[in-house]
């Protein structure tokens, strides 16, 4: 079985090879190729679950080894895949959630001149993802990781004929290079630590090694992390990134992409278990990242980017689960598998109403969706139960583990801080998602006519829009709705599903131990705090929304809200302390060159050439100089000889 781990990887290259290199020929049949090679990355996949459930949960690991990759003396690159499952988790929702998407995007970019070149993007974003997470080294990770990037560069900005969809492409990548920088310095101190970057050898020799050094490779890990996964304080990506096509948001932002932070992390548990500062760090981003995002999500209008602050939030939850060690691993990536459900149901919806709204992304414009769109109504509604922990959905099982989990970090002043900082990310979240629901479904409808497409950038292409023609909202084609409903049963049913006498938690106890943890208050009453802050975040939001009249265009609001509009200033923060600040930091290295380094190296010059030039002088061609020059030198001699006898 192990030989078929490579098919995994090579069904969607294949597939982005052919389209992006077959030409127009594959127009009219390339959307169902790319298709078809996801889905069948999907069966292997699935051919291999059934495998590994057959066998022992020692026994379910599989390795293949392809080639040698980089074979010099005292540096060994193998590519080879490593199937566990941690990684088996990923490559069924990667493969199972991408081809979902990729049915949806069938009916969503019908009218698209270029739908062949975005179903090879599709394509090859799912090669990188799975390559990264199928890797056994950190070195062929890497290789994924940086694959992901590009992909994700390209499908951004896919319409880049709109200024804003070309520069969130640019933003996204440049911005990540950052964190990709910190993950090249880990694999570097990997390698000069432990002399390989394969998983076993470096997560099996942390014991042997220095704390400081592993604090160091952990810091550098969680920057990459940072980037990825858009926590603080390299989130400013994520909000502009809804530029691209909605099924590249719903693939990117939900199953996919902003996921690898928290695999890495995961995956390098070892390494975080004997560093405590670094993982200690590890909870405080992702602290701060879940309400970061949760008060970004509070104040946007725009349906995707409301969405996109909520995706920032649940990854912080992610994250700090990550950062609490063996008690928050499996809970972690079980969050991980059920916010893939939920959240690639909620950016299909929204893609949903956009396409039956004339592509209109205000929310403030919509209103008693519920009547004319009920399919997307149901599932959307689903998904949005299941984001707010309703008790019995699949975000109630595995968000609320993690508030326990962080309840119970430390045994002490922490868990009151970290478990009070995510119960409240909670309410938050009811909030915003609640607002997102009655703005969109119900009320009374607050239609405005299409804009002028020659005005604005917001018209997606194949958008039959009318400037001035009132949008007549409808349900989405079959090819839309089926993957919506698909998502939402894994939104009702997978949390339980997991939690079933601790099946998640069984299923990664090989590869990411679990111990139980243990809250500094009972699990009842943890339970009973997070249904109480959902209902008062779902109060809150019905008072301010649900029951007096939306107005068309935002109000003026509070200074905090003014703030969340701007995404809490971040660019703001950026171009202040990043290009301003890299602006000064290179006007004054400047200075310093031409003044301090080519000062010394133009002053010694100077001097030299100035006492050669004297020198040379001496040096005039006339044989009565040079006999002076001699009788003088002779004589000075001769006058310390004889003062030297005297002494």
């Amino acid at each position: 079985m192990e030989n078929m781990i490579a098919l995994l990887v090579a069904a969607p290259l294949l597939g982005a090879a052919v389209l992006l290199c077959g030409g127009r020929r594959l127009d009219r049949t390339g959307h169902w190729l790319g298709t078809l090679l996801a889905a069948a990355s999907f069966v292997i996949g699935a051919v291999l679950f059934a495998d590994m459930l057959g066998k022992g949960a020692e026994e379910r690991a599989l390795h293949q080894r392809l080639f040698s990759w980089v074979p010099v003396e005292g540096f060994q690159a193998d590519v080879a895949f490593q199937l566990d499952q941690l990684s088996m988790t990923f490559v069924l929702l990667i493969t199972g959630v991408g081809t979902l998407i990729h049915i949806y995007s069938i009916g969503y970019m019908e009218h698209d001149e270029r739908r062949r070149r975005f179903f090879g993007y599709l394509n090859l974003f799912l090669a990188a993802m799975l390559l990264l997470v199928l890797a056994d080294n950190y070195l062929l990770l890497y290789m994924g990781w940086e694959g992901v990037g590009l992909a994700s560069y390209l499908l951004i900005g896919f319409w880049q004929h709109k200024p804003s969809a070309a520069t969130a492409a640019k933003k996204a990548f440049l911005v990540n290079r950052v964190g990709d920088m910190g993950l090249s310095i880990a694999i570097m101190l990997m390698f000069t630590t432990f002399g390989t970057f394969a998983f076993g050898p470096v997560l099996g020799s942390t014991g042997e090694t220095s704390e400081g050094m592993l604090t160091a490779i952990g810091l550098m890990l969680l920057l990459a992390a940072c980037g990825k996964s858009a926590q603080v304080p390299l989130q400013s990506w994520l909000g502009d990134a809804m530029e691209g096509p909605t099924p590249v948001s719903a693939l990117i932002h939900a199953a996919t992409m902003v996921t690898a932070g928290v695999y890495l992390i995961v995956r390098s548990g070892a390494i975080f278990n004997a560093a405590p500062d670094a993982q200690l760090a590890v909870v405080i981003v992702g602290a701060v990242t879940l309400l970061f995002g949760a008060i970004v999500g509070c104040a946007k209008d725009d349906i995707k980017k409301a969405l996109a602050g909520s995706t920032m939030s649940q990854i912080g939850y992610m994250i700090l689960a990550a950062g609490l060690g063996p008690i928050g691993y499996a809970f972690a990536i079980m969050h991980l598998v059920t916010h893939g459900f939920f959240k690639a149901g909620l950016f299909l919806g929204a893609g949903s109403v956009m396409h039956g709204m004339n592509d209109e992304v205000d929310m403030r414009k919509y209103g008693g969706l519920r009547k004319y769109m009920p399919i997307t109504f149901v599932t959307f509604g689903l998904g949005y139960l299941a984001i707010i922990g309703f008790p019995g959905l699949s975000g109630f099982w595995s968000k609320d583990k993690i508030i326990e989990a962080a309840f119970a970090y430390d045994d002490g002043i922490r868990g009151w801080i970290f478990g009070g900082v995510a119960l409240l990310g909670a309410g938050i979240t009811a909030f915003y998602m609640t607002r997102v629901m009655i703005l969109t479904f119900f009320g009374e409808k607050r239609w405005q006519p299409a804009p002028d497409p020659d005005r604005t950038a917001s018209v997606e292409p194949g958008v039959d829009v009318t400037p001035g023609e009132m949008p007549h909202p409808h349900e989405s084609p079959r090819s839309m709705t089926i993957p919506m409903i698909v998502l939402a049963f894994g939104s009702v049913f997978a949390g339980g599903l997991f939690s079933l006498n601790e099946a998640f938690v069984t299923w990664l106890e090989p590869v990411t131990q679990f111990e139980h943890p243990h809250p500094v208050v009972s699990v009842p009453a943890i339970t009973a705090s997070t249904v109480v802050v959902l209902l008062i975040g779902v109060a809150i939001a019905w008072l301010m929304y649900g029951r007096r009249p939306v107005p068309v265009t935002a109000p003026r609001g509070s200074l905090l809200t003014r703030a969340a509009r701007r995404d809490l200033l971040q660019d703001d923060f950026n171009h202040v302390v990043l290009v301003r600040g890299g602006e000064h930091l290179t006007r004054s290295l400047v200075y310093v060159d031409h003044s301090l380094v080519d000062g010394v190296v133009n002053g010694t010059a100077a001097t030299f050439g100035g006492l050669s030039g004297r020198l040379r002088k001496l040096q005039n061609g006339y044989a009565r100089s040079y006999a002076v020059s001699m009788f003088g030198g002779t004589a000075i001699l001769i006058a310390a000889t004889l003062l030297m006898r005297g002494v």
